[in-house]
């Protein structure tokens, strides 16, 4: 099953909602086309994004109320009014900060602005007919979305597992008596689907003519409370109750002795098998449709996955269970064809998830601020391979003048050492080293072009709020960055 090859190039890694705008968050409106502009302008040819599904309260792409579909919080206000589906003045009054989202706040006016283009949307409007075949072609998805969350917020926004026993089980009386209680809801839920989707395959489409390409994100798991689970409850390891019997985590190590203890449910990888793997198939398929190129995060849980048994507070009592292997990936393949996946192979990685990438052929990950420690590390840009992604950091690192700035006198020194001269500028020190890289793609975060520290960092693992929020203004670029990053780009051969 070989992947599609890549051409050696490079990228910047910026989520939609870290864009400049007057909204409060990132969306896809004028600023996108230009963020692409600007890519194109600095002979980058991939944009990577992180998860594009809906987010709660802490903004996290990574806890999602649903795989399949989009963060209405997304929908650009502008792009509305030229559609005729909003007043110009909506949002008139109404101030956001510019450097920091507001997640709830946010989501409110969004969820408003979705209502009042709803309420503007006549049989008559010329994209009515547009709308009934979104929702006829989607319908596999966005009517299991569609209904948990009109449900959800039927019941005050209560998780899946405190739902009454017959709608938590889907018991289709139950289902149906709520269904009819909530069906302008349902309607009103579906139609954000689909101006997101209008939305963002406007982006896509201006992205492939500009020559860029769009490098998306899949979690390898799905929230517990989420449509995913829901209307799939025999895909996941739940019991009777539809709760579930064992949650995803990672094992103590080095830098946590508790481990992380993540709670998502866990998959039922027979009864996967048993279906031909078709819930991963369309899935991995939907996103695709959004994007070029998908990076699967935590790849080694498709080799064994870490249980924890429900009610633990740490991970120490989990264990290694095996994953699906590729048997998932043969059976995706056989349906979708060559698979453009690059693995998330960081951490701890045992020589059996090796070997599964190997056998798909997929890319696997050097992140630069790993190097540090032997000659041997796999992370120093001497032991990269063609076959993989080099990166300054991820969206889960401080930034590279953050990282600079935490290290000790010997690993500054022996950094200076491996570069050849004192380092004066580490993000583009490190910018250098991945572009440089025999990596087939290199990949920054645009907070280190743009120099940015510690204040500009996007997450912290394990820490489950105050993150995701950071957004970028144009005034904060240096002089000279993006023109700099177009020459190296250049002279590393990674221009088209």
């Amino acid at each position: 099953m070989p992947a599609p090859p890549l051409t050696r190039s490079s990228g910047l890694l910026l989520h939609p909602t870290s864009l400049p705008g007057p909204f409060g968050i990132g969306d896809l409106g004028p600023e996108a086309f230009r963020w692409v502009d600007t890519l194109a302008a600095g002979k980058q040819r991939w944009w990577q994004v992180l998860p594009l599904g809906p987010t709660g309260g802490s903004g996290s792409p990574y806890q999602s109320f649903s795989a399949f579909a989009g963060n209405i919080d997304l929908i650009s206000p502008e792009l509305l009014v030229r559609d005729g589906l909003l007043p110009h003045d909506f949002f008139a009054g109404q101030h956001f900060r510019d450097d920091r989202i507001e997640f709830e706040r946010v989501n409110a006016a969004k969820t408003a602005m979705v209502r009042e283009a709803w309420d503007r949307f006549p049989a008559s409007h010329p994209l009515r007919g547009e709308f009934e075949a979104y929702c006829a072609q989607e319908a596999a998805w966005l009517t299991d979305y569609s209904r948990f969350m009109a449900f959800r917020a039927a019941l005050g926004g209560q998780p899946l597992t405190d739902w009454p026993g017959d709608l938590r089980r889907g018991k289709p009386v139950a289902v149906a008596e709520m269904e009819k209680a909530v069906h302008k809801e349902i309607l009103i839920l579906q139609f954000g689907q689909f101006l997101f989707d209008r939305q963002w395959n406007a982006v896509h489409a201006y992205a492939t003519e500009k020559k860029v390409g769009l490098f998306g994100d899949a979690p390898i798991f799905v929230a517990g409370d989420s449509a995913d689970v829901w209307a799939n409850p025999d895909q996941f390891l739940l019991d009777a109750d539809g709760k579930p019997t064992a949650v995803a985590g990672v094992p103590p190590d080095y830098f946590n002795e508790d481990g992380q203890l993540w709670g998502n449910p866990l998959y039922d990888w027979t009864r996967m098998a048993a279906t031909g793997y078709s819930w991963w198939t369309a899935r991995l398929a939907r996103n695709l449709a959004q994007v070029d190129l998908i990076r699967l995060d935590h790849f080694r849980g498709f080799a064994a996955a870490w249980h924890v048994p429900v009610g633990d507070t740490t991970t120490k009592n989990g264990k290694w269970v095996p994953g699906a292997g590729a048997d998932l990936f043969r059976a995706m393949a056989k349906r979708l064809g060559p698979l453009p996946v690059v693995a998330e192979d960081l951490g701890v990685i045992t020589a059996d998830v090796d070997a599964l990438r190997t056998a798909c052929g997929f890319p696997g990950m050097k992140v630069l601020q790993f190097m540090i420690g032997a000659p041997e590390n796999p992370y120093w840009p001497h032991n990269h391979e063609p076959n993989t992604v080099a990166y300054t950091g991820t969206h889960d690192n401080d930034t590279a003048v953050g990282w600079w700035a935490s290290l000790n006198d010997a690993a500054r020194s022996k950094v200076g050492e491996y570069v050849g001269h004192w380092i004066e500028k580490p993000n583009w020190e490190l910018i250098r080293l991945a572009w440089a890289s025999v990596a087939v793609l290199a990949v920054t975060p645009l907070q280190d072009v743009m120099g940015l520290g510690t204040e500009a960092r996007m997450n912290m693992p394990g820490v489950a709020d105050g993150h995701w929020a950071w957004r970028f203004h144009p005034d904060q670029f240096p002089q000279g960055a993006l023109e700099r990053l177009a020459e190296w780009t250049v002279r590393y051969g990674r221009a088209e």
